[in-house]
Formats: C-alpha cells, sequence, structure tokens
C-alpha cells in the first residue's frame, strides 16, 4: 500500500516551520474519578510527537475520549488527564485549547496559535458538531488548520470521521504516522505476502461476531484454529456433542461452509479432539479432561485439552505466518488457561512472523509475558478485525488515494 509516511517528511525536512496535526488515539480506560488506569496509548503516541517536535513543527494533537455528545461537552468529556500525562512524558507543558472549531455553519476556524517546535493539545474532537458523520463543512475547517495532516490512529482506521478521513481530504499534504504506517506494514507482511504455511487463530465467545472474517480466511488460510464458543459450533458442525456449552446450532451450515472451503484446498479447521470440562462456569469449578468424543449433557467446555494444545502449538511451530484473534479458553481461569498457555508460549517460539490483536488477545499475552516475542501487536480492536474481514479501512484508503496525487 503506497501511503505518504511522516518520518519521510520529517527526513527530508519537509516538516519545518510547518503546522502539523496529528490524530492520535488517546482514548484511554479512567476510574470514576477521571484518572488514567492505563496509559498504553498514550505512550504509543509519543514518537509521533516527539517525531514532529524535533523536526521543527508547529504540533497539535487530538483524539477522542469515551463517547461524548456532539455539541455538548462535559468535564468528563476533557482531555486533560491525557494532556497531564502526555506532558509528563514529553517532559513539559501540554497546553490543553478548547473550543477549537467553530460551532456555527462559517466556513472559518479559530486560529491556533502555536509555535514551530510548540505542542498543544486540541480538547475531545468528537464533541464537534458534524464528527461521526464527517460532514464537508467540519473537514474544511479541519483541514484549514493545518499544513500537514499526521494519522498515527490505527485504533480509528476503520471509520471515516471528520478527523480520521475529512481532514485527510482537504489538508495540503495527509500521511501516516509511524504507528499506522507500523500496522500497514505488518498486516501487509502477514496477510497480502505472507510466508506459508498461514496459520489464523480466531477464538471468541460467538461464531456469529466474526463470521466474515472466519469466511474471508478460510479462502486465505492453510490452518483455521478456532476456539472458545466458536470451536463448540464447529464442534457441533463436525457431529460431536457439546453438552450445555455456549453454542450458535443456527449456524451449523456457515460452519459446515466454512470447513469444506478449507478442505477443498488442502487445508483445515483443527476440531479439538481433546477438551476440558465443567459442571458450571465459575473459577472454582472442578476441570475435567475428557475425550471429544466423550462430552456429557451437563458439561461446559471451558478449554481445548492438553492433547489438542499439544497438537495445535506444533503447527504454529512449523507455521511460516501467525494471525492471532482471541483465547481458546476461558484462560482468566487457572483452571482453564492451559490451551491459551500453550499457544501463547507455542507462538512465542515459532520461528513465523506473527501478528496479534483484540482485547482478550492482548491481556493472554500480557499474562503470560510474551510481548517481545510476538512480531507485531496491534493497537486496534475493531479496525484490526475489519482487515481481518477483507475490507479497507477508510483511513488507508483516503491516505493511499492522496499519496496517488
Amino acid at each position: 500500500m503506497n501511503v505518504i509516511r511522516f518520518s519521510d517528511l520529517c527526513a527530508s525536512s519537509q516538516v519545518r516551520g510547518k503546522r502539523v496535526f496529528i490524530r492520535a488515539d488517546l482514548n484511554v480506560p479512567q476510574d470514576d474519578h477521571g484518572a488514567i488506569t492505563e496509559d498504553t496509548r498514550i505512550r504509543a503516541s509519543v514518537p509521533c510527537i516527539q517525531m514532529a517536535l524535533d523536526a521543527g513543527a508547529a504540533v497539535m494533537v487530538t483524539s477522542h475520549l469515551g463517547r461524548p455528545t456532539e455539541g455538548d461537552f462535559k468535564p468528563e468529556d476533557s482531555l486533560a488527564p491525557v494532556a497531564k500525562r502526555l506532558g509528563e512524558l514529553l517532559g513539559r507543558d501540554v497546553p490543553l485549547v478548547a473550543n477549537w472549531v467553530n460551532s456555527d455553519d462559517k466556513a472559518s476556524v479559530t486560529p491556533i496559535h502555536v509555535a514551530p517546535g510548540q505542542l498543544v493539545m486540541l480538547e475531545n474532537c468528537r464533541v464537534n458538531k458534524g464528527e461521526k458523520k464527517n460532514t464537508p463543512e467540519l473537514a474544511h475547517k479541519l483541514a484549514a488548520l493545518c499544513d500537514i495532516f499526521v494519522n498515527d490512529a490505527f485504533g480509528t482506521a476503520h471509520r471515516a470521521e471528520g478527523t480520521t478521513y475529512g481532514i485527510a481530504q482537504f489538508a495540503p499534504i495527509a500521511c501516516a504516522g509511524p504507528l499506522l504506517s507500523a500496522e500497514i506494514d505488518a498486516i501487509q507482511k502477514a496477510l497480502a505476502h505472507p510466508k506459508r504455511p498461514l496459520a489464523a487463530i480466531v477464538a471468541g465467545s460467538k461464531v456469529s461476531t466474526k463470521l466474515t472474517i472466519l469466511k474471508t480466511l478460510a479462502d486465505k488460510v492453510d490452518q483455521l484454529i478456532v476456539g472458545g464458543g466458536i470451536a463448540n459450533t464447529f464442534m457441533l458442525a463436525a457431529g460431536l456433542k457439546i453438552g450445555k456449552s455456549l453454542a450458535e446450532p443456527d449456524l451449523l451450515e456457515e460452519a459446515k461452509a466454512v470447513m469444506a472451503a478449507m478442505k477443498a484446498r488442502g487445508a483445515e479447521v483443527p476440531i479439538p479432539t481433546d477438551v476440558v470440562c465443567a459442571k458450571t462456569f465459575a473459577a472454582d469449578a472442578v476441570a475435567t479432561v475428557k475425550k471429544a468424543t466423550e462430552v456429557a449433557d451437563d458439561d461446559l467446555i471451558l478449554d481445548i485439552g492438553p492433547e489438542t494444545a499439544a497438537k495445535l502449538a506444533a503447527q504454529l511451530k512449523a507455521a511460516g505466518t501467525i494471525v492471532w484473534n482471541g483465547p481458546v479458553g476461558v484462560f482468566e481461569f487457572p483452571a482453564f488457561e492451559n490451551g491459551t498457555k500453550v499457544i501463547a508460549h507455542a507462538i512465542a517460539e515459532s520461528s513465523a512472523f506473527s501478528i496479534a490483536g483484540g482485547g482478550d488477545t492482548l491481556a493472554a499475552i500480557a499474562k503470560y509475558g510474551i510481548e517481545k516475542q510476538v512480531g507485531y501487536i496491534s493497537t486496534g480492536g475493531g479496525a484490526f478485525l475489519e482487515v481481518l474481514e477483507g475490507k479497507t479501512l477508510p483511513a488507508f484508503e483516503i491516505l493511499a488515494k492522496r499519496a496517488g496525487g
């Protein structure tokens, strides 16, 4: 994918003295008092901001935070805690600018005073009227603020909003920041030009939420490993009993079609040969390993069994590329974490290029301490899933279009 990269503009001295507008993803979790509980996204945004400052730009950065109502700013919508934390990380004050877009329909903007080498944060962009619908009026106002627009927010790349798409249409230059560039490179390496065999792990509670992903990957991958409630539906489709486990019987034909598509290509969806069952869904429930053919009517399947985990681990260690989305069992409960733990360590030990994304996946990676062994950890949840579905993300589309002139 051909996009203009902000790092290239900086390296060729095209940024000095320019007004640079960075759309970051600073949507961090907060407690009831507004304190930031986890700052990964802020830390991940620092390299782009520092790059712009070092290149001599006048820097404006904005993000959404929470789910504010457009045109109705409330104190809890404020990026003030984010600006404070960013300032601590950068070792400088980060002034926060409110009311930075006129709320009327005039095509004018309020001048934002920022000199080269300075940084300001623009208040929560989703408070601006027209942001979510990407109105032309807002897009033009945003573009008028800058010489260079930098999208460094992969987490919102699947949304065509004012600060992710509209501004990119009309800004003099629109480019990808280092975070977004890294996502583009990793996605292309994993899906556009994968080293074979290509293995994908798609797990979660429901087939329905990831059906499009399963169908898309069935045409691309050599092994499609399913886990969680999704695996239960595939077990049903393969003629196995699953007791009272979570599944979607109305999607059996869809599951069978995915298996048939894989088989027709000489690939496979490995069905568990053993599982870990319990009578209740609880952390202290008694865990029992059973053959997949011996699941009782009152059993709940909460993990893949050790035999299945070992087989899948061997496949992953032999893979050329691995795409991981979702833990294969209830890994939050120690008695039912073995499958996910074995899979995680197999990915860590594999020589394959691996890309992982999705909230629960990131939690599993953190739990087993394999961050440094995963090739690329995606910062976007919904955006990552849409890439797996085969969709072209709006942010990628407009940046590629602008790069092509």
